[in-house]
């Protein structure tokens, strides 16, 4: 069982993970939408079912 964690000279894998060599610090996030995204009525209500709890908690019951 757990084989997959050792290589096949029965080394311990490294683990996954980025690079040491990549520097957070130099990247630069940018985007290109636009200020206001087009939102559907049937994506409104995808939202509403399945994270109406959390918006109720977030900004309270709607009236």
């Amino acid at each position: 069982m757990l084989d997959y964690a050792r290589s096949l000279d029965g080394a311990p894998r490294s683990c996954a993970g980025r690079s040491p060599k990549d520097d957070l610090s130099t990247w630069t996030v940018t985007d290109d939408w636009p200020e206001r995204v087009p939102v559907t009525s049937v994506e409104v209500d995808v939202f509403e079912a399945w994270f109406g709890d959390i918006f109720d908690e977030l900004f309270g019951p709607c009236e």
